[in-house]
């Protein structure tokens, strides 16, 4: 067991966190955790849960809070009785706070020993156990507000102690970012600012030391009258005599290897050769590390394009990362681009990063929002915001509580975002601007001219993008002197209208570097730009080009050096990437649109694309996902050599893992080309991978635009094959849509089969006419429905088709269902032998979870369990959370079924997995479960909320024999809560659901009961 209380209150099993129950429940873990092992009484606990007016049923409530608190942590000898009170037993290395403790004092033991080294080590550590504020969100309970005071402040003594220790140890120049946050947040402890002082000196900083004397001794009087104590006076006597014990200079410092961890670290690198903008960094630093008591600390920078706002984020995230332990995110808005990155899509992916799965993400903008506000409460996070829109933008990202850290740039001022702080930057001075020249060139090249490297400053509007570039050319240039890039400067004159600087804009930098590329870089920096993907691979470009790969990363190189593309990292596949700066990415298109002709813009796009398509459906062919054939169009594809292909797809998920988001950006912008069969194929062939990771919302939303598409122009085949995979995730992976999802489905599955017919494509039909049979068990015309799927049984044996034999004979154990499961074992028994023929996991899977249903139901208790627990673990394998759920569902029924106390907690998974993926028919399957655990332990209204839940799913599902057995157990559960005239009225519905659909069982059971 763990616990945590230096932060949000939380408790771990060995690897799974245990719910606390409500926050009344949660406020009496933490009362005893704060005096673990030792007794509370009975008249503090209510105290510190109701104040001074508990109520009469406070002791019942305690008892029934103590009782779930013992069944979820798994061991009654946890929490036990003590006189008129309780005691919670956690040994000192079960509860961080006291971790902390011991840990503090092994580091002050070790610095009095002088084992600097582990001290360090030690103190570091027993800081990091910190996650917020002690007791976070329970300030209102005085007994915790009390603790969590005194937990504070010996966490502040601990942190001047590990600095101090650090400072021995030479570390001076890592800590004053930190010391400069700290001393703004305590301005009145002498300590940090002795320290802060010291390490100021020891940087060569000994003017700064000195003013931060003179302004802790302003401070000092002007809050308490008193000058400061003698040991900081005295430091600074020493500082202004250069005292030589100061110049402290430690021997080598070795680190133990440190746990990995899985907090975000998302910040772009910061950039080597940073210059100037100190007192901007230092305005930034303060707003983001001491914000206003209770306030969130949101800073933003406004200027135009390419003074250099990037750079000075992330170089101050950078500087501050440390005081962010829980970790950083960045995302690039894209708010200089005709399409800005949607909110909802950014928060998918920081959800994803926090640890959230991808069926786990809600829906909409507000439930995403809301979700990333709760992930960041009680932790210390830096968000990076780049490239923002506007306020509209990025309201839905900013944190709700104190703790996390938010820094914005932009081209537009954020003034609507009420208490943020904002920096509008300008261009830089001439001293800062020549230092970013000599940092670049070199100090010699600009000292033997230093008239030129002025004059080249001016012609770039002191713009550090200008600089930048211009210097750039003129390192990979080494014969050119600075008086002929000035002079090639002095005679460009265009603008770009969104970035000017005097007479001079960015643009002339563009140009002049644009220039300057040899043909086939120019060439390249063209078309690449073209692509609407957020980064790419040189195979990308390559495509667009039509040239070898090799030939194409020679030009992606002399656009790298010359500062026109940023190589942004590696991916998945272990290969480099890149992306445009937006407004670099806006010039290269504005160069595109007037050199080169628009069908060959178009054909290079296609080409791309094709490259993409070429790749995706060998890929999709290696990823387990549904038993569909693959169908693919007659687009050109651009095929790239074995070798580099054979590389790029050695692991199929982490080649679709890199290019997903580039995948689905080039089926958009087929769609607005209007290449219709490229958008429809590149999208047919993500829908596995999607399914797999649970990108429900993203496979949706790009099929309905593919769709769309397939219309205008007339592509039937198309449009099938789109339909196909729309109909697979609006069915069972959407929220409720209009009208039942089994009607939906019903109806999607004619026009789909009509289609099919139309094409005159067996594969196609069989797939629809097994897809409509399968929605016909909604209405419980199970005899109509074997009839379609026997023939799209005959049709796929006809053809040799074995996937759709695969899906026939799956669809037929559906139907037999659970009211004839030996009837779904013969079916089943054929699927399984087509299942180690096909060899697709995800097939094999599906049917070992079905046979081990069919099994349960016919009375085999011990063979379907084992085959559900195979099935749950093959499911695990794949990390297919949909699998995951069906095998969960139906062990669930099994230990419901036989009295298995693992019933409930199985349900309970089954029920949070199924709302997390919207899988509503598992969702109301579960909810049943729930109430029957329920009803079976004498819950009776837990019961009827449960079945009254079940319920309210099932209409929205408009499966007919589930909502019946779903009604009559609702009835049962009325019955037993004494309400007989609601129990009739969900009787008689019920008896009508089983008459219209002619279930006789169903009939006899409620005019057994009705009678």
């Amino acid at each position: 067991m763990r616990f945590g209380v230096l932060g949000p209150l939380t408790a771990w099993r060995g690897d799974e966190e245990l719910r606390l129950g409500t926050p009344k429940a949660r406020v009496l873990v933490a009362v005893l955790l704060s005096r673990a092992g030792h007794p509370v009484s009975e008249d503090q606990l209510a105290a510190a849960l109701w104040g001074d007016d508990p109520p009469k049923s406070a002791t019942k409530n305690m008892q029934t809070y103590v009782h779930r608190l013992r069944r979820e942590l798994g061991d009654p000898a946890r929490v036990v009785r003590r006189g008129a009170g309780y005691l919670i037993q956690a040994d000192r290395g079960e509860l961080d706070a006291t971790r902390f403790e011991d840990l503090a004092q092994a580091g002050q033991v070790a610095e009095a020993a002088d084992a600097l080294d582990e001290a360090s080590r030690r103190l570091h550590e027993a800081v990091r156990l910190w996650r917020g504020p002690a007791f976070a969100g329970m300030a209102d309970v005085p007994v915790l507000a009390a603790e969590a005071a005194r937990l504070d402040e010996v966490r502040l003594s601990v942190l001047q102690s590990r600095i101090a220790v650090d400072l021995k140890l030479g570390r001076h120049a890592e800590l004053l970012g930190e010391l400069i946050a700290l001393v703004g947040v305590h301005p009145l402890r002498e300590r940090l600012r002795a320290q802060l002082m010291l390490a100021l000196y020891r940087c060569g900083r000994r003017a700064d030391a000195l003013a931060e004397y003179t302004r802790a001794r302003t401070t000092l009087i002007e809050e308490t009258g008193l000058d400061p104590a003698d040991e900081l006076h005295d430091l600074q006597q020493r500082i202004l005599n250069q005292d030589p014990s100061l110049d402290l200079v430690p021997a080598a410092v070795t680190f133990a290897t440190e746990p990995k961890t899985p907090a975000p670290a998302e910040l772009p690198p910061d950039i080597p050769d940073f210059t100037g903008r100190d007192d901007e960094v230092a305005t930034l630093t303060e707003a983001l590390t001491a914000p206003r008591p209770g306030a969130v600390a949101v800073a933003s920078i406004a200027g135009l394009g390419g003074l250099g706002k990037t750079t000075l984020a992330v170089h101050v995230a950078h500087a501050i990362a440390g005081r962010f332990p829980d970790g950083q995110l960045y995302a690039d808005l894209r708010g200089a681009s005709a399409e800005p990155t949607r909110p909802e899509d950014v928060l998918s992916r920081f959800l994803f990063a926090l640890g959230i799965s991808g069926s786990s993400i809600p829906k909409t903008l507000d439930e995403r929002a809301a979700l990333f506000r709760s992930c960041l409460a009680g932790r210390r996070i830096l968000v990076l915001l780049d490239n923002v829109a506007g306020e509209e933008q990025v309201r839905p990202l900013l944190p709700g509580q104190p703790g996390t850290a938010v820094l914005l740039t932009g081209r537009v001022r954020l003034v609507g975002l009420a208490g943020a702080g904002l920096l509008e930057l300008d261009v830089l001075p001439s001293a800062q601007a020549m230092n970013l020249m000599r940092a670049i060139v070199g100090d010699e090249r600009v000292r033997t001219d230093p008239d030129a490297a002025r004059e080249i400053i001016r012609l770039c509007g002191h713009v550090p993008l200008a600089v930048r570039i211009s210097a750039a050319r003129l390192l990979g240039r080494r014969q050119w002197s600075l008086s002929h890039l000035a002079g090639v400067l002095g005679e460009e004159r265009h603008r770009l209208d969104e970035l000017v600087a005097g007479d001079l804009d960015v643009r002339a930098g563009f140009e002049m570097s644009y220039r300057m590329l040899p043909a086939g870089a120019r060439r390249a920096f063209r078309l690449a730009g073209l692509l609407d993907a957020p980064d790419f691979a040189s195979w990308g470009v390559a495509a667009l080009l039509d040239l070898p790969v090799r030939e194409a990363e020679r030009e992606i190189e002399t656009l790298v050096d010359a500062h026109l593309l940023n190589l942004t990292g590696t991916d998945e596949t272990g290969g480099l990437r890149y992306r445009f700066h937006d407004l670099i990415r806006l010039y290269a298109r504005e160069q595109a649109r007037r050199e080169d002709p628009e069908p060959d813009r178009r054909d290079a796009l296609a080409r791309a694309f094709g490259a993409w398509l070429a790749l995706a459906e060998v890929a999709s062919e290696h990823v387990p996902g549904p038993f569909y054939t693959p169908m693919h169009s007659d687009a050109a594809r651009w095929r790239l050599p074995a070798d580099v292909s054979g590389s790029l797809l050695a692991d199929p998920m982490a080649w679709f893992g890199a290019e997903h988001a580039a995948l689905m950006a080039a089926v958009v912008q087929s769609c607005e080309e209007g290449l219709t069969q490229l958008a429809w194929d590149l999208a047919g062939s993500t829908e596995t991978y999607l399914n797999v990771r649970g990108v429900y919302d993203g496979w949706q939303r790009m099929h309905e635009q593919a769709v769309v598409l397939c219309r205008q122009t007339g592509d039937r085949r198309g449009e099938a094959v789109l339909l196909r995979g729309l109909l697979h995730v609006t069915t069972w992976n959407s929220p409720p849509g209009a009208g039942p999802a089994m009607t939906r489905m019903r109806a999607s599955a004619v026009q789909l089969l009509d289609l099919f017919t139309e094409l005159n494509d067996p594969l196609g039909t069989s797939d629809a006419l097994a897809t409509l049979a399968w929605s016909m068990t909604a209405d419980g015309n199970s005899a109509e429905a074997l009839e379609l799927a026997e023939r799209a049984l005959r049709m796929a044996t006809e053809v040799d088709y074995l996937e759709g034999q695969a899906r026939a004979y799956h669809v037929m154990a559906i139907i037999h269902g659970e009211d004839d499961p030996r009837g779904a074992l013969v079916v089943l028994r054929e699927a399984a032998k087509i299942a180690e023929t096909l060899g697709n996991p995800h097939y094999t899977t599906t049917i070992t979870q079905f046979l081990g249903a069919a099994k349960s139901l016919s009375g085999d208790v011990a063979g379907g369990r084992e085959l559900l627990e195979s099935s749950l673990d093959m499911a695990r394998r794949l990390n297919y959370r949909y699998l995951e759920t069906f095998s969960l569902l139906y062990l669930a029924k099994l230990f419901a079924a036989v009295g298995d106390e693992r019933a409930r907690a199985t349900a309970e998974l089954t029920r949070t997995y199924s709302e997390d993926g919207n899988f509503g028919h598992y969702l109301a399957d579960a909810l049943a479960v729930i109430g029957q655990v329920d009803l079976a332990e004498g819950d009776v209204p837990a019961a009827v909320g449960a079945f009254e839940h079940s319920v309210r799913v099932w209409r929205t599902r408009g499966s007919i024999p589930y909502l019946a057995r779903t009604l009559r157990a609702l009835g049962d559960a009325y019955l037993a809560a004494g309400d007989h005239h609601r129990a009739r009225v969900v009787w008689e519905e019920a008896r009508e659901l089983f008459r219209g659909i002619s279930h006789e069982e169903g009939l006899r059971t409620l005019n057994a009961r009705l009678g």
